[in-house]
């Protein structure tokens, strides 16, 4: 039975390059098919939840069609471009006593040969970006919506933010581990923005007290 966070070794995406390494890294486009569809879905129902009322007057026409391309983006990336673009894949597993349990993996070579994982930090960048850009939209879609109190365009917006943030958190943990390590992550970040702040405001202050006694 596959433990809760368990990382499988996948065995797609291998290459005699580079043997005596575990990692080649690449700027190049190698996947423009699964690029182009892992923005294509989520571009279009950010697309279709401004601009739908100009080519459908009926909310349930906007609702429906806006749902299916946010399921269709959910499993696109989700089953195919995560694991074509950086090795990721994340799943649920029932196994034959019916108990579940999810499924975190992560893209690694076999210690036992010599063949190598070719990744391109192009289209790793790309795909991160989108994932997080698509959250702050529909984050301030949410935020903007309970402003203006219209919570009919709401639901739209729960929905995009469940699907969207189940990818963002199952790939989040197949790259970075167990909950623990993501929390040190956020930590660690914020410690740096916040020494940064202090810092700059340190040297400002001097400047301006240099200044003042010039």
């Amino acid at each position: 039975m596959l433990a809760d966070t368990e990382e499988v070794a996948l065995t797609f995406e291998q290459s005699t390059i580079g043997g005596s390494s575990n990692l080649v890294q690449t700027n190049r486009i190698r996947h423009p098919i699964a690029l182009f569809f892992h923005l294509f879905f989520r571009s279009l129902a950010i697309f279709l939840y401004l601009f739908s009322t100009v080519f459908y007057s009926s909310f349930i026409t906007i609702f429906v069609i806006t749902i299916i391309c946010l399921s269709m983006d959910f499993w696109t990336v989700k089953n195919i471009t995560g694991r074509l673009l950086v090795g990721l894949r994340w799943w649920n597993h029932v196994d034959e006593n019916g108990k579940s349990s999810w499924v975190f993996e992560n893209r690694k070579t076999s210690q036992s040969n010599n063949l190598s994982v070719l990744e391109s930090t192009t289209e790793a960048s790309i795909f991160w970006l989108a994932i997080i850009a698509a959250d702050l939209v529909w984050v301030t879609f949410f935020l903007v919506s309970l402003l203006t109190f219209s919570f009919k365009w709401m639901t739209i917006i729960m929905v995009a933010l469940m699907l969207n943030g189940s990818n963002t958190y199952g790939f989040l943990k197949c790259k970075y581990g167990s909950e623990q390590n993501m929390q040190n992550i956020a930590t660690n970040f914020f410690g740096k923005q916040m020494l940064r702040s202090v810092y700059e405001r340190f040297s400002s202050g001097n400047q301006q007290n240099q200044t003042t006694t010039n």
